[in-house]
């Protein structure tokens, strides 16, 4: 089960991500652009994705992926129980989020 501590191994892991406080939480950017949230004491994370991307994820595995409600939810914010995902697979899914919001050049 990934830790607090994994994720932001897996997050500054990515080209150019860099941490800053996001209100009272953490946050991981890349380019300025957020695409990871977490609270210290949460068991979950926010990750950024495509709004088409975090419908087939969350039809893939719904008890560990859920939209954030609302506005953000739509706009592809969406809340990961990290405790029912295994370090491969949050790997995969922090990639995606920031590839989601990287620039062009970061990703070739």
């Amino acid at each position: 089960m990934p830790t607090h501590a994994d994720i932001r191994r897996l997050a500054l892991a990515l080209p150019e991500t860099i941490e800053a406080p996001h209100f009272e939480i953490g946050s991981f950017r890349v380019n300025r652009k957020i695409f990871c949230t977490m609270a210290a004491d949460s068991p979950r994370i926010m990750l950024k994705f495509d709004p088409e991307d975090q419908r087939n994820l969350v039809a893939d595995d719904p008890a560990a992926i859920q939209p954030v409600p609302g506005y953000w939810g739509q706009k592809g914010s969406t809340y990961i129980q990290f405790g029912q995902v295994d370090e491969a697979r949050l790997a995969s899914l922090m990639r995606l989020a920031w590839a989601t919001v990287a620039p062009t050049r970061l990703l070739r």
